[in-house]
């Protein structure tokens, strides 16, 4: 197997060098070809698998031989030994048909602990073998960034920078990047939105010149090994809902769609999904598309959900690729076209064909509350305001009442604790291992919306200058 990019103007890689790149230097996403395929007997094979047994038959074949599969499984055992629940991804029932999948149960409570964890631990095994050192440079709305940071702290050969916007994360979630005092750790808050730390990202890795001489590397999931690690789950929860004999559906809360797509290629991998459905905040892009298939950017809304206060999900270049049956020159006069005006429009047979499978609806903050509220009273459970998106357009958008419904829940309650309490009048509380998190010193740098100032930061990063 190889990897080629959306935009069809870079090499085929392997997958050792597409984790290693991230971003294709064409500026498009890297995508396997050809994709395996599980028959029904080989999914039926994988019940009864442990998680990480399950995410070692589930990946292996993305890497085609990259790495020894006993060197990949020790990896991501030792990934997965640290989570605090023995299931890993655990399955929690609201109402018969029902279910929340929990995927807060790595060390930063967020579901970017489950590919980024592994993604650490790649990364130092293939560096070693070149004798290679990298700069990792990542945006976030919140959760990849501190997810990013826990799983790159003390490596020996990555130095890590995580750009947020300033203000614009819980304090949670801040404070879990900003604690993190490691030597190779380094923290600038933006004056502006997720979109503009993103771009400024994005910009860093299309300056070839100044890419090559930082040795820049991506974890953002943008890097497919990102979307790799997070199609295991689906597999797990559709496994313990009887899959494949069984088809079933998903609510995912969305803003860079990186975790619907993964759920987009465990369906085409085999999985029986018979409906996606997407929740968005008041920052709707994604909705809107799904129904007009006209993407428009608008300006970024502060919501209770920050993570999703996204209006450029640079995952849905993916999407567009797949839906365009891999037509790349098509794809780039569409980017080009959002990227000059801030808007594109699909063919209308081709946006007919997006909602064979998905379903969209935006959730405010006002109905985040009510849904939030509603979980609580009905089952004891709390969940964070992501987490209430995703279940609240399950329920408003299923199709089939008879077959389950999974909502993922992306976020521990406890990481926004003043929206759980303005919910439920009840506050959460971080896991022991976290609870001083509000007293440890914290580390970073303030930045303007500046490409020539965010390089110079990299660069003294780099250059052993920082």
């Amino acid at each position: 197997m190889t990897y080629s990019s959306t935009r069809g103007q870079t090499p085929i890689l392997p997958f050792d060098e597409v984790l290693l790149t991230g971003l294709a230097r064409d500026g498009g996403l890297f995508l396997p070809d050809p994709w395996p395929h599980f028959t029904h007997r080989e999914i039926e094979a994988m019940a009864g698998l442990d998680y990480a047994q399950l995410a070692v038959r589930v990946m292996t074949p993305f890497l085609d031989g990259c790495l020894e599969e006993a060197e990949f499984a020790a990896l991501v055992q030792a990934c997965y030994a640290g989570f605090d629940h023995r299931a890993v991804a655990p399955l929690v029932q609201l109402a018969p048909q029902d279910w929340l999948l929990e995927l807060f149960h790595g060390p930063t409570l967020a579901f970017k602990d489950y590919a980024l964890q592994l993604v650490g631990r790649l990364f130092d095994a293939l560096l070693a073998r070149r004798d290679a050192r990298i700069t990792i440079v990542g945006a976030t709305s919140g959760d990849t960034g501190s997810a990013a940071i826990e799983a790159c702290r003390d490596r020996a050969r990555i130095d890590i920078v995580i750009l947020h916007p300033l203000g614009r994360t819980s304090e949670v979630q801040r404070r879990q990047m900003t604690t993190v005092l490691a030597d190779n750790v380094h923290n600038i808050a933006i004056d502006g939105s997720f979109d503009d730390c993103q771009d400024l990202v994005k910009a860093m890795f299309n300056d070839h010149e100044f890419r090559d001489r930082c040795r820049l590397s991506a974890v953002n999931s943008i890097n497919w090994a990102r979307i790799l690690g997070q199609i295991v789950y689906y597999f797990a929860a559709g496994l313990a809902l009887d899959a494949p004999g069984r088809s079933l559906s998903f609510a995912v809360p969305t803003g860079n769609f990186g975790n619907v797509y993964a759920g987009l290629a465990a369906r085409r991998l085999g999985l029986p999904i018979d409906q996606l459905v997407i929740g968005s905040n008041r920052n709707d892009i994604i909705t809107r598309f799904f129904a007009t298939g006209r993407m428009q950017k608008a300006f970024v809304v502060p919501t209770l959900s920050p993570s999703m206060d996204i209006q450029i999900s640079s995952n849905f270049e993916r999407y567009l690729f797949d839906l365009h049956k891999g037509d790349a020159e098509r794809l780039r006069a569409q980017m080009e076209a959002f990227k000059q005006s801030g808007a594109f429009a699909v063919d209308p047979a081709l946006w007919a064909q997006s909602r064979r499978l998905f379903d969209a609806v935006a959730v405010d903050d006002d109905e985040t509350l009510v849904a939030m509220r509603q979980i609580f009273q009905e089952s004891g459970q709390l969940i964070d305001p992501h987490s209430a998106i995703g279940v609240a357009a399950g329920r408003a958008c299923r199709r089939d009442k008879t077959r389950p419904m999974v909502a993922l829940a992306t976020a521990h309650p406890a990481k926004f604790p003043d929206a759980v309490f303005q919910a439920t009048g009840v506050r959460p509380s971080l896991p022991p291992r976290l609870a001083d998190l509000m007293q440890r010193r914290e580390r970073y740098d303030v930045l303007p919306n500046s490409l020539a100032e965010v390089e110079a930061y990299v660069a003294g990063v780099a250059e052993g200058g920082r």
